[in-house]
């Protein structure tokens, strides 16, 4: 089998699972679809340094990899941050800042998403020129459905073509339809990025917009996260999310979401986790009090980032290299 087979094979079969999963969750009386991307939590654990330093080993090194730091000395630990201050440091001035912490926390928060960039990427960047462009991604993703009229599972491939080309062109943004591996980034995980959001909202109001009049009324709000089955009776959730509607949802009260009022739904402006913990790591480790950290001061509280414990700080630093 050729390797564009297996890649449409791999897209049938990802999108044939996708609606039977759909279906499946929609066939479930209490089962709830959640459209809002929340920010995700730095970690479980309780959050209070006089017991332990659990919470900020999580959040600065992501809950898996901390769980992995059993076996160095402080010695280890102590050696193996000081490598990677100077990945976090971007600038490289010296000094490791609140944005430079925050950014490093968010990475170390999200690498699941980095893996699957990386993972696309490969299947993607044909001519392995470091660039993947829209010609790339469409042949490698489209080009034998494309030859086909009438595909055998009915699904409109060339409507989704057209949604991938809209969503691409946005995430590329000095417009000559080559991505780097950021702006393909941006493409396939559109709601991480700012200058993405509009996309966001745009695909997700065309998801739920049924009668195609540019807003969300409160029935295909409904209609989206749950289906009847012919269940005359409500589950409570579904009552409460009509409350919502009306009450927080549909802002100006005019029965409908507009754009706005759809983006504040699934994109809302949360408490951001990554920079308050990283102004609480800076404030407990900056001895001169100048607002920014040098390697000394990190180190000097490696207990506070790492404590003396291990982790496989080795393929952190090569993923983080990578982007």
């Amino acid at each position: 089998i050729k390797g564009n087979d297996l890649i449409i094979m791999d897209l049938r079969h990802f999108l044939m699972c996708l609606s039977l999963c759909t279906a499946f969750a929609l066939s479930k009386p209490t089962e709830k679809k959640d459209r809002v991307h929340h920010e995700p939590q730095l970690s479980d654990k309780v959050h209070n340094d006089a017991q332990s330093f659990d919470y900020d080993h999580d959040a600065f090194l992501g809950a898996e990899e901390a769980k992995t730091f059993d076996q160095l000395t402080p010695e280890e630990s102590k050696e193996r941050l000081g490598k990677i201050v100077s990945k976090i440091d971007g600038d490289k001035d010296g000094f490791v800042t609140v944005d430079e912490l925050k950014d490093w926390i968010k990475f170390a928060q999200k690498r699941w998403i980095y893996e699957d960039v990386e993972r696309q990427w490969k299947g993607h960047d044909l001519n392995e020129d470091g660039l993947v462009s829209w010609e790339e991604y469409k042949n490698a993703t489209y080009g034998y459905v494309l030859d086909d009229p009438d595909p055998d599972d009915g699904f409109n491939y060339k409507q989704m073509m057209v949604r991938d080309e809209r969503r691409f062109k946005m995430a590329d943004k000095d417009g000559d339809l080559i991505a780097t591996k950021e702006e393909f980034t941006a493409f396939l995980h559109p709601e991480e990025y700012d200058y993405m959001k509009d996309i966001v909202v745009q695909e997700t109001m065309e998801d739920i917009d049924k009668n195609a009049d540019g807003f969300i009324d409160l029935e295909e709000y409904i209609g989206d996260m749950y289906s009847h089955d012919g269940n005359a009776d409500e589950p409570e959730w579904v009552k409460t999310e009509r409350e919502q509607f009306v009450e927080f949802r549909d802002k100006n009260r005019d029965g409908k979401m507009d754009k706005e009022e759809t983006k504040d739904w699934i994109l809302p402006s949360d408490y951001d986790h990554a920079e308050a913990e990283a102004r609480h790591l800076v404030y407990e480790s900056d001895q001169n009090k100048d607002g920014k950290l040098t390697k000394e001061e990190i180190v000097d509280k490696y207990d506070l980032f790492v404590g003396s414990q291990a982790t496989d700080f080795g393929e952190a630093l090569v993923r983080h290299d990578e982007f």
